[in-house]
């Protein structure tokens, strides 16, 4: 189906909105009013740069507080209609959204109000215009899109449909499924955009809080298919007002936007994507390290080193089926002076149409330099950055990565970590709506409910995804105070290991000298309040710096080493189903790293 996009979705100016939205492969766009009116470019000169850029004028935006008003407000409704007829004509638009009226003069008269947009459609039409009139979900009278049609059925004009606006039908909890009813030819246009699940005023929901589908709680998919169900045959077109999308990169939200139109397509089964390979486990977790604090670090966690590669100067260490890459070659010349997670090795049970499936998403595949003798391994770009490569570790039809590493003999003192239970991955605040887009479409994982907890310097927001199994978990966090506000822990990193018996685990940590972080005795207290735990564990989690949480379905204990530049390890043990990450915790864990580390970082 044919592609647009509001230009109020984007930031920049409206000619940088136009270059962005046709590099990303839009077929077409809304002019936002706003967006026209600040421009020095004339309508005519907009018209042809469109033109130029291949990109049609699909729609003009958004005709405010026409229908239903007293005769006098009529008349000088008609002559501002006037005026903009002439602006799109001159623009090459030749569809018009009307909004319903949120003016205190507007009147509660359905019949009134159908007379009136047959007058205005009447007007329309001898300009070669036709009018979408759209239900706010805000609406002084009219705020469902069942009772806009109602209205567009009763004045019976050709130049006259509706508008379908997502956010406007479901925030309002209305039923899609009525959609059906209405007749395909009469629905102009079809405008699309999620949500997250919040409780406040739909209006300040709306304007600040919109973001592109699969990137919120609402059942995009289920709508579009009411849609297309009824007939409607015009094009995908995304009106999202964000906060963030307003001051990100012009560009990529364009490429986001369209990679969420294409997502959307496939949920609804309209295209001929590879379906996703989702991931079944870690291969592996690659660190940026020059210095020996990591292998230091490995070493006291019971890891033991296990191969060199035969041709850069990155090492293998393991222990059970944890497998952790340390990368000497990366360096401050390529982004990481410092210890940080630069990439993430997923088992994937089809490498090739993963990496299929992340182009068609517009992901490219990363470019590698390889020797001959390298395994080749597909690669693509996380929104922040983190390397993701798909893997078959131990397969008999498919060439193992492990292959690249000599072996080496290890005297190894293994402390019971059996796995990488998840990782979490630091997201730019501009792009965490595009990383839980990301897993979601081209991984195929599942997101789970936004977090926020508390940070000593603010908040830190985050999400988890994960496989249905929970064999893949990864956790995405992001700090949201302003930069220079204070020392922000969402830059941190960390991965978690599992193990079989963590009591066991952590008493072998201090044998082996790994720099454990420390647990205040408050939270101890805290905890014994909270929880009627047997005394003997109480205080043998007070003893071993363990930390305690629970879910309906069971309970988890971990603890975490000191943080080196930025990375540190969980050791966490899942008992009786427990699926979540410990979030009541993290405060405390936020807390004791800045006390620790005594950094703005």
């Amino acid at each position: 189906m044919r592609k647009s996009i509001a230009t109020v979705c984007l930031s920049g100016t409206l000619e940088e909105k136009l270059t962005a939205i046709a590099a990303a492969g839009f077929d077409g766009v809304e002019i936002f009013e706003n967006d026209l009116l600040a421009s020095p470019l004339s309508p005519e000169r907009i018209r042809d740069r469109a033109a130029e850029l291949g990109l049609a004028i699909d729609l003009f935006q958004p005709f405010r507080d026409f229908e239903a008003v007293p005769e006098d407000l009529l008349a000088r409704n008609l002559r501002r209609a006037e005026k903009k007829f002439a602006v799109m004509e001159r623009l090459g638009a030749e569809l018009m959204l009307v909004c319903s009226s949120v003016s205190p003069a507007a009147l509660d008269d359905d019949a009134l109000a159908a007379e009136q947009l047959r007058l205005l459609a009447e007007r329309a039409a001898a300009h070669g215009i036709r009018i979408a009139y759209e239900a706010l979900a805000w609406g002084r009278h009219v705020n469902t899109y069942d009772h806009a049609w109602r209205i567009v059925r009763q004045a019976g004009h050709p130049a006259l449909g509706t508008c379908l606006d997502s956010f406007h039908i479901l925030s309002r909890g209305s039923d899609p499924k009525g959609i059906e009813e209405i007749p395909g030819e009469k629905i102009f246009f079809l405008q699309l955009a999620d949500a997250p699940l919040m409780a406040m005023d739909v209006l300040q929901w709306s304007r600040h809080y919109r973001c592109f589908p699969g990137q919120g709680g609402f059942d995009v998919a289920g709508l579009l298919e009411h849609v297309l169900a009824a007939g409607y045959d015009g094009p995908l077109s995304l009106e999202v007002f964000n906060d963030v999308f307003r001051q990100g990169d012009t560009a990529r939200t364009a490429v986001d936007a369209l990679r969420s139109l294409i997502a959307l397509e496939d949920a609804a089964g309209r295209t001929d994507l590879p379906a996703p390979a989702v991931p079944t486990g870690f291969a592996f977790a690659e660190l940026a390290s020059g210095g020996a604090e990591l292998s230091a670090l490995l070493t006291g966690l019971g890891f033991a080193r296990t191969g060199r590669h035969h041709s850069k100067p990155v090492e293998l260490w393991e222990q059970g089926d944890a497998r952790i890459v340390l990368n000497s070659g990366l360096d401050a010349a390529t982004g990481h002076p410092e210890p940080a997670l630069a990439a993430v090795g997923l088992e994937t049970p089809d490498p090739a149409a993963s990496a299929g499936r992340a182009r068609a998403l517009l992901s490219p595949v990363l470019p590698r330099h390889r020797a001959v003798a390298d395994t080749p391994l597909d690669a693509v770009a996380a929104p922040d950055s983190t390397e993701l490569f798909f893997c078959r570790t131990e397969h008999p039809d498919h060439p193992s990565w492990t292959c690249d590493f000599t072996p080496r003999a290890h005297a190894a003192s293994p402390a019971g970590i059996t796995h990488i239970d998840h990782v979490a991955l630091t997201q730019p605040r501009h792009h965490f709506d595009e990383a839980s887009l990301f897993y979601r479409a081209v991984l195929g994982l599942r997101p789970h409910e936004s977090l926020e907890l508390a940070d000593p310097y603010g908040l830190l927001r985050s999400r988890a995804v994960s496989n249905a199994d929970g064999s893949v978990r990864l956790a995405l966090n992001v700090a949201q105070v302003r930069p220079g506000s204070g020392p922000s822990g969402s830059l941190w990193q960390h991965i978690a290991l599992h193990s079989r018996d963590i009591l066991a685990t952590a008493r072998r940590l201090r044998e082996l000298g790994a720099p454990l972080l420390p647990i205040p005795d408050n939270y101890y207290d805290d905890l014994e309040a909270r929880h009627e735990l047997d005394p003997g564990l109480h205080r043998t989690l007070r003893e071993l710096g363990l930390l305690y949480d629970q879910d309906d379905s069971g309970t988890f204990l971990h603890l975490y080493t000191a943080t080196v530049g930025r990375v540190f390890f969980e050791i966490v043990q899942r008992i009786d189903g427990y699926q979540g990450y410990g979030a009541a915790n993290a405060p405390v864990r936020l807390a004791a790293q800045h006390a620790r580390t005594g950094l703005n970082t």
